[in-house]
């Protein structure tokens, strides 16, 4: 399995950006599979997950910000964010698990076996 994110970036509070995390190896339409960040100095945290039946899972901070999304045809999880603000500022990464989650055990970072190696957003004020 291999996780690859791309599309973080720097933007102005109010902007938005679109994280992409391309995967090989297994098909992402079969796993449950999340979008986690760390900012500096703060334990990492689960933003939004998706699992095979197409339920989504989102953080109390990022509810109706953001939306994660799957194409299954390119094999890709996407983070569509929008309304970005400073305290969005982290590391972004994707990460999946072949077992089945439930809200709110999906946006638990221990529960993934599986890590890209990470995208970087920082939002300024």
């Amino acid at each position: 399995v291999q996780l690859v994110e791309s599309g973080g970036g720097s933007v102005q509070a109010g902007g938005s950006l679109r994280l992409s995390c391309a995967a090989s190896g297994y098909a992402v339409s079969s796993y449950c599979m999340g979008w986690l960040r760390q900012a500096p100095g703060k334990e990492r945290e689960g933003v939004a997950s998706t699992d095979s039946d197409g339920s989504t899972t989102y953080a109390d901070s990022v509810k109706g910000r953001f939306t994660i999304f799957k194409d299954n045809a390119k094999n890709t999880l996407y983070l569509q964010m929008n309304s970005l603000k400073p305290e969005d500022t982290a590391m972004y990464s994707c990460a999946a698990t072949f077992n089945r989650l439930n809200s709110p055990i999906s946006l638990f970072p221990e529960k993934y076996g599986y890590w890209g190696q990470g995208t970087q957003v920082t939002v300024s004020s």
